[in-house]
């Protein structure tokens, strides 16, 4: 029999560390890539006191999205499974706190921030990891209701109204899309009815569908995607300059701090168009580096999961899924949006782009990811936990 052991000390038991390099490599690359394509901004906005200023407040958020990830690596996966429907309230809490006047505030006409004095974070980045854990939770309490529409799918489709709602009103459509794309992705790994399941993508697809059609703004978005040459110092100007980072980067790229585009053309070059400037200074090399180093880690997750499911963990193997599924799925849409594949929306790269509440609940999340794997390796090796 294999030897069981009390989890009285914390077990000697190795963590991935295949996982942990590529991890740790697009971090360090997310930040040198940023430094990159914010030096000059930062220059232009503290009148040139401090061009370093956003390299720096990135690499503090990464300090701190490190820290987050080492205690969450040492939060048993049990307890998040317990706390997920309290988590996940308190997540609709901020999300409705940040429509109030004077407690969120707007930037570039969305209202997504809440500000307590030196602390500023954007409750939708939360929502993100937080609807993992309420969707695991839920898939796995409602596993043997999961071909009835009325008690395993209906509860799920309001929750995720409710929660589209609020995101619609900030509106933060990117996010929107993002957790209900997760959500879904749990059920259908859980388990859901196949039948319900393509119903509930032809719902979502007409539901998206009259989203942008009775939204001007977004028409415009979708059309300049279309064709953004004919607006191309208007509506399409983002997504131009974008195309002509790519173009500029060829095979191996201008060379690293060689980009032009960086220079005031490229607004957003060191968030949400963080790729592009990747594609011209890197070139068709460099992005194709990073697709693999996402797709691994995409990989690594989902397989990570479906190991818990067959050690009889589903909850953590739905999270760990989850997990994976968002990290890859909005890295595939930032991907495409820079590429001009698919429409211009805000959504960063995961671990990689500015911006301090998504690197933080990235790291959150990994942390729990490395935790999953390493419960697993404890489990194979008989260690009571």
């Amino acid at each position: 029999m294999a030897h069981q052991q009390k989890n009285r000390v914390f077990p000697s038991v190795p963590i991935d560390r295949t996982l942990l390099l590529v991890v740790c490599s697009l971090a360090l690359w997310g930040w040198i890539m940023v430094y990159s394509a914010s030096v000059f901004v930062a220059d232009a906005d503290t009148n040139g006191a401090n061009p370093n200023y956003y390299g720096v407040r990135h690499l503090l958020y990464l300090g701190t999205a490190t820290l987050a990830g080492f205690l969450s690596f040492h939060v048993p996966s049990r307890w998040w499974q317990k706390s997920a429907p309290m988590l996940f309230f308190f997540g609709l809490i901020l999300m409705v706190v940040v429509l109030f006047p004077h407690v969120g505030y707007s930037v570039n006409g969305a209202r997504r921030w809440i500000h307590i004095k030196f602390l500023s974070f954007q409750p939708s980045e939360i929502m993100k990891l937080l609807a993992i854990f309420y969707a695991a939770d839920y898939t796995v309490r409602r596993a043997a209701m999961m071909y009835s529409f009325k008690a395993g799918f209906l509860p799920m489709v309001i929750v995720m109204v409710v929660v589209g709602t609020l995101l619609l009103k900030e509106p933060d459509f990117g996010a929107f899309v993002v957790i209900v794309a997760t959500a879904m992705a749990i059920l259908f790994l859980g388990g859901i009815n196949p039948r319900i399941f393509v119903v509930l993508l032809v719902v979502l697809a007409i539901s998206f569908t009259c989203i942008i059609f009775f939204s001007q703004y977004r028409r415009q978005r979708l059309f300049n995607f279309i064709d953004p040459w004919a607006d191309e110092l208007g509506k399409g100007y983002q997504l131009v300059h974008a195309l002509i980072a790519f173009g500029r980067g060829g095979l191996f790229g201008t060379g690293l701090g060689g980009s032009v585009e960086k220079l005031f053309y490229l607004p957003e070059a060191y968030s949400d168009f963080l790729v592009a400037v990747i594609a011209e200074e890197l070139g068709f090399t460099g992005v194709l580096v990073l697709v693999s180093l996402i797709a691994f880690l995409t990989y690594r997750a989902l397989d990570i999961g479906w190991q818990a499911i067959a050690l009889g963990q589903p909850f953590s193997g739905l999270m760990s899924q989850g997990i994976g599924v968002w990290l890859g799925f909005q890295s595939v849409v930032s991907l495409g949006v820079n590429m001009g594949l698919l429409p211009t929306k805000g959504l960063t790269l995961p671990m990689m782009s500015y911006g301090g509440s998504a690197i933080l609940s990235n790291g959150i999340a990994l942390g729990i990811l490395f935790r999953i794997d390493w419960e697993n390796r404890c489990v194979m090796r008989g260690i009571v936990l």
